[in-house]
């Protein structure tokens, strides 16, 4: 029989499985530029984006989805609490990711590989959209009537004429990368630890999720789809297991010292408790049969004699 136990698994990180430092940084660094100087490509086509954005208000009043003023209007009820929910905006999105990328690099640099892949193809994904649907926030929308909460209490990483921004495209909602990263944040990082209060690494894209909605950056929209792209990604580059727990082949020696595996004696079977299963048939008896046979036949011959 075999006889399974649990053992931790190792704390250490594999270091054979962590790719060259210099090389990771130059990719991670090529991929962000890539990426930024994408988006400036994608800029401009004012037009198209503020009817894009038209039809997807429209689209998600016809799919009675929340008003994204309701989230709003909760955050502009305390003036601290919408300077914290820009600062959040502003400060977190970049830094979070970054950090995230680092400590999986530094201790667990199996699911950094994955998790990297992940947010490449994902971000990658993400640039093309941008360009084939750019998209007017509902900050700037007439219809939506939400309030450019940036621009009146700070602090915004926009310029206050989007069309001639040099800094970022604000013509690219679809898909909400805010949204996106905290999500891969939260679930790499749940699988890669093992601490019971991982789960609450969820609360990241759950305000992430509040706070774009709220200060009027993204639609509702722009977050079911990049979270649709996201399980697409994993799905296709798939996470390391979390294994909390590995199985380990235990040896169960028997009452006589026996080990399982090592052969038994043939005596040892006969159901005894704790016994092990002879390996092989039992020798034959017959040669001690013969030899008292052949006794018994020269001591009756004696006896006539």
């Amino acid at each position: 029989m075999t006889y399974a136990r649990t053992e931790p698994t190792d704390q250490e990180p594999d270091i054979r499985a962590r790719p060259p430092l210099v090389r990771e940084f130059l990719l991670v660094a090529g991929l962000f530029l890539a990426y930024k100087f994408g988006r400036q490509a994608a800029n401009g086509h004012v037009e198209e984006a503020f009817r894009n954005a038209g039809n997807v208000w429209d689209l998600e009043r016809a799919l009675h989805l929340p008003g994204e003023g309701a989230v709003q209007g909760l955050l502009l009820h305390s003036q601290p609490l919408i300077h914290a929910a820009n600062t959040y905006y502003a400060a977190v999105h970049f830094p979070a990711t970054a950090l995230f990328l680092v400590w999986l690099y530094w201790r667990r640099p199996r699911h950094y590989v994955q998790s990297r892949r992940v947010l490449a193809a994902l971000t990658g994904a993400a640039l093309v959209l941008h360009l084939l649907f750019p998209l007017a926030p509902p900050r700037m929308l007439p219809a939506a009537g939400l309030v450019d909460t940036g621009q009146v209490y700070g602090p915004t990483v926009y310029g206050q004429t989007p069309a001639t921004d040099t800094m970022a495209n604000q013509f690219a909602a679809m898909p909400s990368l805010h949204v996106g990263w905290a999500v891969m944040v939260a679930v790499g990082l749940i699988v890669a630890t093992r601490s019971r209060w991982r789960w609450l690494w969820l609360l990241h894209p759950a305000l992430t999720l509040l706070v774009v909605v709220g200060t009027a950056n993204h639609y509702w929209l722009d977050a079911i789809v990049v979270g649709a792209m996201l399980a697409v990604a994993l799905a296709v580059f798939r996470l390391p297991l979390s294994a909390r727990t590995v199985p380990a082949r235990q040896s169960r020696p028997d009452l006589r010292g026996s080990v399982e595996g090592a052969p038994v004696p043939a005596y040892a079977g006969g159901g005894a408790p704790g016994a092990f299963a002879s390996a092989g048939p039992a020798p034959s008896a017959a040669p001690a049969d013969g030899a008292d046979a052949g006794s018994r036949a020269a001591a009756r011959a004696g006896a006539a004699r």
